[in-house]
């Protein structure tokens, strides 16, 4: 059968038909059998049906930048070797597209752009938009001081945190010229962020904590007696070559606030005895200099000696292991049930006074500073920081700790302490 179709016919018996009724039966059966037939041949024929056409379109190359960006506008689907007009704003640009009904053209971001720009290609029939997105230029930042009192900072996400040190310097009237950031035991060494920290003009000021984060004050893992020991020498000499091959100053300030009792290496707690600290220090300093990472300056950091405070001669490694002196301090002013307001002068005095006995003609640092709002003028109080540190011929410099975290310790806490503590910096500057 045509269709390569088997009609199976139910009447056609191996008999003769007899009379009209039987011819009129096989007739009526044939006829079904064929329509079927055809039917099922038909359907598997369907005529071929066009591909729409593609509906127009366009692409920014960018799509964001500043007002007054160079933007290429790419088209297809539009009607084939005709004249067109990309809308930009109230400006136009001509375009002509070729023979497949695309077109490639040029056109600039008006200059007084804003937000979100639709651009609009069309032809006298046809048209496509796009969204340009306007960015703001980035702030003129300026410039890192170079005064003798040199000005640094702490912010909560550290060095690769642009938006956070960009505030700073605007509030600072001067970028920052050191940036401080922190590490654990656990950690590699901060390359990025070294980095990203010396593409703003800073020296980095890494915290190297002997501990894991979150581990709390009992990590015997971490005893001083251990580090000495050598259990840690394969991750130290990793950040020693880490250090040594990135080439560039950087302050390293192992273990701080060590005659404190809230940390791990401190004397007196984790199983540590005294003497371990600068057995520790030492064993560490080698390892890292036996690198070869000469580019490092060793900080040591103390809190400022308070009532119960481990003495700090007993910690001092000696002038051969440090580079550079340094003390934490902030004034709590009424923001702890046992602090109270105090000046910068009376807050450092006795500690500088330890350092310069213990490490004479060593450089200080203020490592670590910031003030509460709490029980004084914070205003009045970054004035006096500034001018009083700055009086001091070895006092290199001071980081402010520019976090929200105990208390609001950030510069702009306040508009009169952003103020003050901007109208200091410029002072010192013009002195």
């Amino acid at each position: 059968m045509p269709g390569g179709t088997i009609l199976w016919l139910p009447e056609a018996q191996p008999r003769r038909l007899r009379g009209p009724i039987a011819v009129f039966k096989f007739v009526r059966v044939l006829t079904a059998a064929l329509a079927v037939s055809a039917g099922i041949t038909l359907a598997g024929v369907q005529p071929v049906q066009a591909a729409p056409a593609a509906a127009a379109q366009i692409t920014l190359s960018p799509a964001t930048g500043p007002a007054g960006s160079a933007v290429t506008v790419s088209g297809t689907g539009f009607k084939v070797s005709t004249s067109g007009t990309v809308i930009a704003g109230s400006t136009t640009f001509a375009f002509r597209t070729a023979s497949t009904g695309a077109f490639s053209t040029a056109i600039t971001i008006p200059a007084a752009a804003t937000g979100k720009l639709t651009i609009t290609a069309k032809t006298s029939s046809i048209q496509a938009s796009s969204v340009f997105t306007v960015a703001q230029p980035a702030p003129t930042l300026p410039p890192v001081s170079t005064a003798r009192l040199r000005f640094g900072v702490a912010t909560a996400n550290g060095p690769l945190a642009t938006t956070e040190l960009d505030e700073v310097a605007q509030l600072a009237g001067e970028s920052p010229s050191s940036v401080l950031f922190y590490k654990d035991f656990l950690q590699a060494p901060p390359i990025s962020e070294m980095n990203a920290a010396r593409a703003r003009g800073a020296v980095p000021l890494v915290t190297w904590e002997p501990w894991a984060w979150g581990g709390g004050l009992e990590q015997p893992a971490y005893s001083l007696d251990r580090i000495a020991a050598g259990d840690f020498d394969a991750r130290i000499t990793q950040w020693g070559q880490s250090l040594a091959a990135w080439g560039y100053p950087v302050q390293l300030r192992f273990a701080h606030e060590m005659n404190g009792n809230w940390y791990p290496w401190a004397e007196g707690v984790n199983g540590n005895e005294a003497g371990d600290y600068v057995q520790a220090w030492r064993h560490v300093h080698d390892v890292v200099a036996a690198t070869g990472a000469s580019n490092v300056s060793w900080v040591w950091s103390p809190n400022v000696p308070y009532w119960g405070s481990t003495d700090l001669a007993g910690l001092f490694p000696g002038a051969d292991y440090v580079d550079v002196v340094a003390l934490d301090g902030y004034n709590w002013g009424t923001s702890a049930s046992w602090s109270g307001w105090i000046s910068p002068q009376d807050l450092f005095a006795p500690g500088i006074a330890e350092l310069r006995a213990l490490a004479p003609g060593l450089p200080i640092l203020i490592a670590e500073t910031a003030s509460s709002e709490a029980g004084g003028s914070k205003a009045a109080w970054n004035t006096d920081l500034v001018s009083y540190l700055a009086a001091q011929p070895d006092v290199m410099g001071f980081i402010w700790f520019h976090i929200q975290k105990e208390a609001d310790w950030r510069i702009n806490s306040s508009d009169a302490s952003a103020a003050a503590f901007k109208s200091a910096l410029a002072a010192r500057r013009a002195s």
